[in-house]
């Protein structure tokens, strides 16, 4: 079976190299101008570099587009006619809802479609990794054949029948997730300091929160801002979570303390029921892997972003547990320290006293509030610009630590996964 890739970008290099060393034989393309460079990346590997996805196309038996979803309708309208009769053509965006539209507008009846979603980044090697398989216009043997493919490379598949369900599941675990580190970040450099640098941040919730922010602004605004403009369920859910963290923060402000708490106490009970099955996140583990030099020198947080969180998760009538089965490092990260907030209860009233009435943090909170604002109105606005700038204007705030960031956020994974 020949397989081909329209698009060798990080994630297309990263699994073009797994089916190479699987055995499979692999060709590819890229822009005019990377071609270059590729040949001298993928020198040893055996994959042959094309001149264009229409040369691609004629000659592959899976067809795997994995480009940026902006230009996809673009390239698809370009490669769709040469597309080799009976192959299979898959995508690897992250957002099915524009990519089953544009493959039904372009490619011939006679073409099987059988998309995937690897649900990791760059950084991480498929073996192991969870990958979500939708078939949408195949018989049996091309999906015999693409789940093998993706078997043999060792990938954690699972499949989903319907890309509706899987672009609702990933609205949370990605979109939702990527704009609550995006805020933290952005409220952070809007106050003007770096977070391992503050002693409300030095505890082992707060490097995980700080590494995992770090970890996604390392990498390219294009993929986040498409995961949360492109995908029809993410609006509805951002827009939830700015309405939660605004009620609370509001509720803060005026020291409402029995309502805050008896919102707060019924979040917890629906999102964190005794039959869930927990993740069970080690604090020794956490506090390890923190980038402060005085670690020590802790003192209490609010973790607005966390309890905005959970109570938006309550209001959605979303079981985060259920979700799992789309994880990403950062989601699985985010459910991780969100269950262990809510699970210690002395930790939980920790952080409701300090909401309340703790006023050393509440400027933190009244940036983390602002932040998550401006976030929600450029996705509501679906401002793909808008969205690229605002995440690169704080990329730059962070650049001096962000590979140390994604290096720490990567051996915390592991060591949290094990």
């Amino acid at each position: 079976m020949k397989i081909g890739f329209i698009g060798l970008g990080d994630m297309g290099r990263l699994y073009a190299k797994a089916f190479a060393k699987a055995g499979y034989s692999v060709c590819g393309c890229d822009l005019p101008e990377n071609r270059q460079k590729l040949e001298a990346d993928l020198a040893h590997t055996g994959i042959e570099i094309k001149d264009n996805g229409r040369e691609i196309s004629r000659v592959c038996d899976l067809i795997i587009y994995s480009v940026e979803a902006e230009s996809l309708e673009k390239v698809v309208a370009e490669c769709a006619a040469s597309t080799r009769p009976g192959a299979i053509v898959a995508g690897q965006t992250s957002v099915k809802h524009p990519e089953i539209t544009i493959f039904e507008k372009y490619l011939p009846e006679d073409v099987q479609i059988i998309t995937f979603h690897a649900m990791h980044g760059p950084a991480f090697e498929p073996p192991g990794q969870k990958l979500i398989l939708i078939p949408y216009r195949a018989d049996e043997d091309a999906h015999e054949r693409m789940y093998d493919i993706f078997d043999a490379v060792g990938c954690d598949i699972v499949e989903i029948d319907d890309y509706h369900e899987h672009d609702k599941i990933v609205a949370d675990t990605q979109a939702v997730t990527h704009v609550g580190f995006e805020s933290m970040g952005t409220a952070w450099k809007s106050a003007g300091f770096f977070p391992w640098e503050n002693a409300s941040y030095l505890g082992g919730i707060d490097n995980v929160k700080i590494l995992t922010t770090l970890r996604i602004f390392s990498y390219k605004a294009h993929v986040y801002a498409g995961l949360a403009i492109l995908n029809p369920y993410a609006r509805q859910q951002v827009k939830r979570y700015s309405i939660s963290e605004s009620e609370l923060f509001k509720l803060m402000i005026k020291e409402e303390e029995a309502e805050f708490r008896e919102r707060l106490y019924r979040a917890r009970d629906f999102v964190f029921h005794e039959s869930r099955k927990p993740i069970m996140f080690n604090e020794q583990v956490m506090r390890e892997f923190s980038l402060s030099e005085h670690a020590h020198q802790g003192k209490p947080n609010s973790h607005l972003s966390i309890l905005s969180m959970v109570d938006a998760w309550y209001h959605l009538g979303v079981n985060p547990y259920d979700n799992l089965i789309c994880q990403t490092p950062p989601f699985r990260l985010r459910l991780g320290i969100a269950e262990y907030l809510f699970k210690n209860d002395e930790l939980l009233e920790e952080s409701i006293e300090t909401a309340l009435y703790d006023k050393t943090i509440r400027g933190d909170d009244l940036e983390f509030h602002s932040a998550v604002r401006e976030w929600s109105a450029i996705i509501g606005y679906g401002d793909m610009e808008g969205y690229k700038k605002h995440f690169n204007e704080v990329q730059q705030f962070f650049a001096g630590r962000l590979e140390e960031g994604k290096t720490q956020s990567t051996e915390l994974i592991r060591r949290l996964m094990e």
